[in-house]
Order: C-alpha cells, then sequence, then structure tokens
C-alpha cells in the first residue's frame, strides 16, 4: 500500500512539473504571435536585412572585416569620449564589381582602413539577387555616415550579371564602380593608409590590417586568403598571353590605358 501511495505522488509531481509547459504552449497556439512585417515594417526591414548579412552560402559574402558601427552613438578614438554624431544612411557612391578572386576582399579592407569610407562588410547582392526587394531594403544595408565620407560595397558577381548595369544607372548614373585593374586612390580621396596600418604575420606569410589609433590586434584575412600559387609550366602561360592578348588591346582602348600585360 505504502509502495502504491509513493507511485501516485511521484506520477503526480511528474504531471505538475510538465503542466506548464503544455499550458504555455496552448495559449501560444490560441494567441499566434502577429506577423512581424505587418506588425511593423521598419523591424521587418533591418530583420530582413539582418539575415541577408549573416548568410554563408556565398564564401566570401560574410566579410572577415571589423564590424561597423550600428547606432548613433560612435567612440571618439583621438578625444577618448563617446559622442552623438549626425550620420545617416546613404546609397553606395562606389561599389566594387570585380572581378571574382580578384583580390576584392583584400581591396574592400585596405579602403576602409580611411577615415572617410564607409563599406558594408559583406556582399549584399541587390543588383543580381535581391534586386526586387527595393532600393529602401538596400540603404538599410549601409553603414551610417557622416558628411563627406564615401559609403561603399562590394558584390564581385555585379561584373557578370548582364542586368546589374542598368539598375546602378537607375539608381544614380554618378556611382563610381571598381574593377581591379587600376589603382582605386581615383576616388578622390587623400592619401592616409601607409605601412603604420600593416602588421607582418610570419604564419600567414603576408601581412595583416591594423589601426593604428586603435589598441584592437591586427586582423588577417580569412583563411582562403593568401595561398600559395601553383608552378604553372612557361607554355601554358605564354599560351594564355597569346590567347587574351587581342582582348587585353581592346580593353587597353576601352579605358585609354596601356596596362602593359603583353
Amino acid at each position: 500500500m505504502l509502495s502504491l501511495w509513493v507511485y501516485m505522488l511521484y506520477c503526480c509531481v511528474g504531471y505538475c512539473s510538465t503542466t506548464p509547459t503544455f499550458m504555455m504552449e496552448e495559449r501560444s497556439s490560441r494567441n499566434p504571435p502577429r506577423p512581424l512585417q505587418k506588425q511593423d515594417p521598419e523591424m521587418f526591414l533591418k530583420s530582413q536585412s539582418r539575415d541577408l548579412l549573416n548568410n554563408e552560402s556565398d564564401a566570401d559574402s560574410k566579410g572577415d572585416g571589423w564590424e561597423e558601427n550600428k547606432g548613433d552613438v560612435v567612440y571618439d578614438e583621438d578625444s577618448g569620449v563617446a559622442g552623438a554624431l549626425n550620420e545617416t544612411k546613404k546609397l553606395p557612391q562606389a561599389i566594387i564589381i570585380g572581378v571574382k578572386k580578384g583580390g576584392t576582399r583584400a581591396l574592400l579592407e585596405f579602403l576602409r582602413l580611411h577615415p572617410d569610407i564607409r563599406a558594408v562588410g559583406a556582399e549584399p547582392h541587390f543588383f543580381d539577387r535581391n534586386y526586387e526587394k527595393g532600393l529602401e531594403w538596400y540603404r538599410e544595408l549601409m553603414p551610417k555616415t557622416q558628411e563627406g565620407q564615401l559609403t561603399m560595397e562590394k558584390t564581385p558577381s555585379y561584373f557578370v550579371t548582364k542586368e546589374v548595369p542598368g539598375r546602378i544607372h537607375a539608381m544614380f548614373k554618378g556611382t563610381k564602380l571598381i574593377v581591379v585593374v587600376r589603382d582605386p586612390q581615383f576616388l578622390g580621396l587623400r592619401r592616409e593608409v601607409t605601412d603604420k596600418h600593416f602588421h607582418f604575420n610570419p604564419a600567414k606569410g603576408f601581412p595583416c590590417l591594423k589601426r593604428p589609433e586603435s589598441n584592437s590586434k591586427p586582423h588577417c584575412l580569412g583563411k582562403t586568403k593568401g595561398r600559395t600559387h601553383p608552378n604553372i609550366n612557361p607554355d601554358v602561360i605564354q599560351r594564355l598571353r597569346d590567347f587574351y592578348k587581342p582582348f587585353n588591346k581592346k580593353f587597353y582602348h576601352m579605358t585609354g590605358h596601356d596596362f602593359g600585360w603583353d
């Protein structure tokens, strides 16, 4: 008889311990939350933006760069105090459009060292994959900038997507496009990046980036960067040079500059 009472007490305790969960689940099913998009369009927009920036479907889409300031309050590294600045989000005035595996990640990180550049670390893929979401969605992805700062992004697949030129022109025909074949300083930037912004990493075999005004550790590019180039037969290299020679000449004519790749 005693064993029976102990067993009934045990069952009762077990039932009570599960009851709150059951009741919460039942209440949740009776009163489902309102869809976020209808409840607060702005919050939905920001949520979708964060989802994009956290998307790891592309190996290089999620940048390794420093975190951009998310709010209106930023840290003034010269004075050591935090202050509210009048910052706004703008559509990019310059976009790195290519080429794939041509050093676009390194270029973006070098440019982000400059105080007049603010850039998205991840690749937005707006003009090739997300164009239907609209310019306001695109603007929401951008970092906040002060007066005089350039807003930038980089998505190398823009270079091989035929709809992109027209879409960028429709946004703003004065947008500067960057393809990795020339010096970018043509953005009109003052010379700021020097050897003090670099720290050689012997383990990786190439320099990492650092902000000299900050105490943070040097920032190195990802594991896929700085790989050793394979040895290629000189005959193969010459065949490639011969094949691309007429295309190079056409490119020189288009740009008005002979890069001497022959």
